[in-house]
């Protein structure tokens, strides 16, 4: 169900050997995103149990579970700009409906994530797809 921009980073890690070289890859990712207006760092984009600060900002067109659901995310901290990339690649464009199919542990699994983030991370990166969730619960209602 990954998207092909989401494919494309699977790729590219099973390309790069070395875990320095993926994280790299995922900090370059984050730098090239767009960061986020100051008037959109606010506490109810904030997204909490993250170690760092991270926002995440909703764009979903449409109504109901075929409302196309888009994000856009920043943060304090560089590797997490890059996950929140990693998370656009994952979510940006799918209906709301199909955002709630998306298995994201199995997902980001292909990456080889949890074995190489820090416990505070992997908890920050679950927060932010339990908040990309919520977002689209709230959305296909």
């Amino acid at each position: 169900m990954a998207k092909a921009a989401f494919e494309d980073i699977v790729e590219t890690f099973e390309f790069l050997e070395d875990w320095e070289d993926r994280y790299r890859h995922v900090i370059d990712m984050g730098k090239a995103m767009d960061p986020l207006e100051d008037n959109l760092r606010v506490p109810a984009t904030k997204v909490d149990g993250c170690a760092s600060q991270v926002w995440l900002v909703p764009e979903i067109e449409g109504e109901g579970g075929g409302a196309v659901f888009r994000f856009r995310g920043d943060s304090d901290a560089m590797i997490v700009r890059g996950l929140i990339a990693v998370l656009v690649a994952l979510y940006s464009g799918l209906t709301v409906e199909e955002v709630l199919k998306v298995d994201a542990p199995a997902e980001l699994g292909r990456l080889g994530l949890n074995d190489h983030l820090s416990s505070q991370r992997s908890n920050g990166l679950r927060a932010m797809v339990q908040r990309i969730q919520d977002l689209s619960e709230r959305a296909a209602a």
